[in-house]
């Protein structure tokens, strides 16, 4: 599946840090996972911190699907807000479900530390009304986010204005954000497991599984066979073929990243993560070497070709949405790529067994905060693993449906 196209910017920057060998002999193992960008990378590292032995796989370079062209911003919020997921799914789902991904930017920034990634920062997040229109809104959905306990302030017109340096009629200031770089976690998450007994092989087709009772076996192209008491398909939006029911509508994404800014340009105070209440949302973000990122623009379909078509012009769009927000800083993009996300009907991710195909789970961290979805995936499947009970996974699980 064609997945990303242009020029994602950390990909650019950081390139390919490690290489890993392709599968060239048949093995066991306990788990098989398959997919090796942030979704399979956090299940393997909690798997294999807990002692269970893994082995991941992917048909592509290591990172190189959906997290080379994530824009890392790690947010709590869901696509769907805090009113409306209560409205889906009931008060004590929705409110878990956000206030496990609180946790999970804290479990991530300190994850960070442990395995030496240096580019994870904690940030608040300011969520603005695009319009006057999505006021009452914004300010219905600070009311029950705070009284269900998660930090946040309510600023009007003048305090954005005179505290961020643009103009919106309110915005809710939330305390808990971060921002990192997906695709070099994605590779020091597997370096820290490999030391643990990891193995990690790329550029590896499977072209068959089959699901017994008691285990699976998968076949690669060149005739290797792995055989694992359980698998994991945390290969995103390419399994959706196992699936008998649909789940997920494929759209299309963009974003560009500017020059580097001089050191004497001043960006919006303390660089706090940005994003609207518009449909499709605009987001933004720095990098800690002076880039702005921006995304948006999304079109509400999956075509490699159409929506590779449409980059040059939506970088245009995503810049001067820019300079209407922030006139008075430079923005002249230097990168700029498009990619393919998921949209599920009440904006949570799917994780866990899936029943109709034994000895088989799933990490889909669908959505627009993905890292954040596998963090929380990779802590529901090491619990199930080791024969624990997890009260998280019914909020996502295939049944909820």
């Amino acid at each position: 599946m064609d997945l990303s196209s242009g020029y994602p910017y950390f990909l650019i920057k950081t390139g390919l840090p490690f290489n890993y060998q392709k599968l060239e002999a048949s093995l066991k193992t306990d788990v098989l996972i398959l997919g090796g960008g942030i979704s399979g990378a956090l299940t393997a590292y909690y798997l294999t911190s807990a002692g269970i032995n893994c082995v991941v796989i992917d048909s592509r370079g290591i990172g190189l699907g959906s997290s080379a062209a994530s824009t890392s911003l790690l947010q709590y919020e869901l696509d769907t807000s805090l009113v409306t997921l209560i409205n889906k799914v009931g008060k004590a789902n929705a409110v878990n479900a956000y206030q496990l991904c609180v946790e999970a930017i804290n479990k991530l920034g300190k994850l960070s530390d442990k395995i030496g990634n240096r580019d994870f920062e904690f940030k608040q997040s300011l969520y603005y009304a695009a319009t006057k229109k999505d006021v009452s809104f914004l300010k219905n959905e600070f009311a029950v986010r705070k009284e269900n306990g998660l930090d946040v302030s309510y600023l009007n017109g003048s305090d954005i204005n005179s505290k961020f340096g643009f103009t919106a009629p309110g915005a809710i200031l939330s305390a808990t954000a971060g921002q990192t770089d997906c695709y070099m976690l994605t590779h020091s998450l597997h370096q820290s497991a490999i030391k643990k007994g990891l193995k990690v092989y790329d550029n590896t087709s499977i072209v068959k599984i089959d699901h017994g009772k008691r285990s699976i076996a998968a076949v690669a192209e060149n005739g290797c066979i792995i055989k694992a008491k359980k698998i994991v398909y945390a290969t995103g939006y390419e399994v959706m073929h196992l699936i008998d029911k649909k789940i997920v509508t494929f759209n299309s994404t963009y974003a560009c990243a500017s020059e580097q800014q001089n050191n004497q340009t001043k960006l919006w105070k303390d660089d706090v993560l940005l994003w609207n209440t518009a449909d499709p949302y605009l987001y933004l973000r720095s990098t800690n070497d002076k880039r702005i990122i921006i995304g948006g623009r999304d079109e509400k379909f999956y075509d490699p070709n159409k929506r590779d078509k449409l980059l040059k012009r939506k970088t245009k769009q995503l810049a001067k949405d820019f300079k209407e927000l922030f006139p008075a800083i430079p923005f002249k993009p230097e990168f700029s790529w498009t990619g393919t996300f998921g949209v599920t009907k009440d904006g949570l991710p799917f994780i866990g067994q899936y029943k109709k195909l034994p000895n088989s789970f799933f990490a889909l961290g669908f959505g627009g905060n993905g890292i954040v979805f596998s963090l929380i995936a990779a802590e529901i499947l090491q619990d199930i693993f080791l024969g624990k009970k997890s009260k998280s996974a019914p909020i996502f699980s295939f049944e909820r449906l």
